[in-house]
């Protein structure tokens, strides 16, 4: 058995535990390993842990409070529409750490002034998702390797989200995972077999 086998979605925690600050911090570094579109990197997260923060989420959520109430933070994920801005400090930092040449630094650069200019909304939007959805799995994973628990919720508003937290509108929700020690095993699930998702050509 390994992390991926026995990840499950855990709604219930044991309240009187907090993931000590040095865990958590490891477990977002590694989980921001993930890879992103053009390694743009544009996910932020903001962890919410306090009883009266916590609070202020409780009229976005579509049920899910249980997770609230009980985890030990919520990592809400989001994505930064205006990722291209940081694509000098990326590509200087691969370039002073002797990972690329100057040469493809400055091309990366200049590229991605032009999809600045070039990508809409939609695409933006587009890859805002994929990119948040490649963090959440792996930071589940990497949570479950450090001996914690998670569940992903979609169920929030995201047009009030940054209002109640007073979050920059730049920053676009794009999930939540609940994190704690486990007060519950989950549910067990199956799922379904390659011959109905993998067609070989």
């Amino acid at each position: 058995m390994s992390v991926f086998t026995d990840r499950k979605s855990i709604r219930k925690y044991d309240k009187n535990h907090q993931i000590p600050d040095d865990i958590l911090n490891k477990i977002l570094k590694e989980a921001f390993r993930a890879p992103t579109s053009m390694n743009m990197q544009p996910n932020r997260v903001v962890v919410v842990r306090s009883k009266a923060e916590k609070e202020k989420l409780k009229d976005v959520l579509y049920g899910n409070q249980i997770q609230l109430e009980t985890s030990s933070a919520f990592i809400i994920i989001f994505s930064d529409l205006e990722k291209f801005d940081m694509a000098p400090k990326i590509f200087n930092m691969a370039y002073e750490n002797g990972l690329m040449p100057k040469e493809v630094r400055d091309r990366q650069i200049e590229n991605a002034l032009i999809y600045k200019e070039k990508f809409t909304s939609d695409h933006l939007k587009r890859d805002a998702y994929i990119d948040g959805g490649l963090l959440a799995m792996q930071l589940m994973l990497v949570a479950k390797s450090y001996g914690y628990d998670t569940c992903p919720i979609g169920g929030f508003n995201h047009q009030t989200i940054n209002d109640a937290l007073d979050i920059d509108k730049k920053l676009l929700p794009i999930l939540i995972v609940s994190i704690g020690k486990k007060d519950e095993e989950g549910f067990a699930s199956l799922r379904l077999g390659l011959e109905d998702t993998v067609i070989y050509k």
